[in-house]
């Protein structure tokens, strides 16, 4: 482990770094695989170390708050001691554990199966509907997992429209403090409270009237008399949310786009996209969706042979963790014909992606319907990326299939 200057890690952030922020991952990664850049604050880089990191119970997430009412924002939820309720994704067990097995019981790959033939109409649609020229994100990989995650949780067709700018207001706030702009803020509060007030509503809507969604399952979901309290519902339904929504735009606009770079432009799909599942997975590898987490030491341990103290904060950079040579031959390539090997694109350990399966459908769909119905797409403009880190994706586009 290796100490470094703590302006010297926020540089690779930078915006003007955004388009290709690798080749300082890179440089970082190769100098740092795990470094110490402030006081019991770490940035962990090198493939072993990040999954060391997403595994071991050593490390974790902080424990839950307690808020007096008086600090608390409009409708966050908070259980009867006043403790802020999260989702299971940033707790540890035993809480965890319950909420995931609760969440997985109604959550279930069956669902997922169900889906298949309804994600392969909304693709089709949504290109055959595109003109010669268009922008890809708008016309393909914003509005299909916002309508894939929406019919999931049976949110009736005339609130997609808002449910997508909630997710995007809220996912543009996920960022580290260390890389909030303040401007995202507010509109993150106002998203966030407009989607708990919408869907404590429709929960006891699906309460009184349960339909066949994701939603009026979970409602119901018990486990020998264990059941989603309100809050917990709500934290749930806002974490399926910007998981299967942002997400799953991003792999798809960052895969599109590393296509097109390429020589050979969608070739690498095959002529009926039978490729498509493989190029997922270089997609992941290579310009993954999720870019960073973090984690914190909940004991005195070691990363590696280095000692990390008990409260330490470590950020996990995934996107330099999955360009490490460890992963295969020429990491900094994309090869769509590489045999899929190791990546932490959906984390590892107890908080694996729970939404990656239906986040590889989407994606494998979406590269086959065009490899389908656009095989000679090419770029026609400049391309443009959203102004976060966390979840790296394009907010423009421009394509044409001649």
């Amino acid at each position: 482990m290796t100490s470094a200057d703590p302006q010297e890690f926020f540089a690779l952030f930078a915006a003007e770094r955004r388009p290709d922020p690798y080749p300082h991952y890179r440089r970082w990664r190769e100098s740092h695989p795990v470094a110490a850049f402030a006081d019991r604050m770490f940035a962990v880089s090198g493939l072993a170390e990040a999954t060391q990191v997403l595994r071991d119970p050593a490390f974790g997430h902080p424990e839950p708050e307690y808020l007096d009412p008086a600090d608390r924002l409009p409708d966050q939820p908070v259980d009867e001691s006043g403790r802020v309720v999260r989702a299971f994704l940033s707790l540890n067990p035993p809480d965890h554990t319950r909420l995931r097995r609760l969440v997985s019981k109604a959550f279930t790959p069956r669902m997922v199966e169900q889906l298949t033939p309804r994600i392969e109409e909304l693709t089709a649609s949504l290109i055959d509907r595109a003109p010669a020229e268009f922008d890809l994100m708008t016309a393909l990989a914003k509005p299909l997992p916002v309508e894939v995650i929406a019919e999931l949780l049976g949110v009736p067709l005339d609130d997609r429209e808002r449910f997508a700018e909630w997710s995007h207001a809220m996912a543009r706030a996920l960022d580290p403090p260390f890389l909030q702009r303040p401007e995202t803020q507010e509109p993150a509060v106002r998203a966030r409270q407009s989607f708990v007030a919408y869907f404590r509503e429709l929960a006891a809507r699906r309460r009184r009237e349960p339909g066949e969604d994701l939603l009026s399952a979970l409602v119901a979901v018990s486990d020998a008399g264990d059941v989603l309290s309100e809050g917990e519902l709500l934290v749930t339904l806002t974490l399926l949310l910007i998981a299967g929504h942002e997400t799953t735009t991003n792999l798809i606009g960052n895969g599109v786009s590393a296509l097109l770079r390429g020589p050979d432009s969608l070739k690498p799909l095959g002529t009926d996209g039978e490729n498509a599942a493989r190029v997922v997975e270089e997609v992941l590898r290579y310009d993954s969706p999720v870019q960073l987490t973090a984690r914190t030491a909940l004991r005195d341990t070691t990363l590696g042979e280095f000692r990390v103290p008990a409260g330490s904060q470590l950020i996990v950079l995934i996107g330099a963790a999955n360009r490490d040579s460890a992963t295969g031959p020429a990491p900094e390539s994309f090869d769509p014909a590489r045999e899929p090997g190791r990546h932490l694109a959906f984390g590892q350990g107890i908080h694996f992606c729970l939404g990656a399966p239906l986040a590889r459908l989407e994606a494998r769909v979406a590269f086959r319907e065009l490899a389908r119905r656009r095989p000679g797409l090419a770029s026609s403009g400049t391309q443009e990326w959203n102004p976060t880190t966390t979840l790296r994706g394009l907010s423009t586009l421009p394509v044409t299939s001649g």
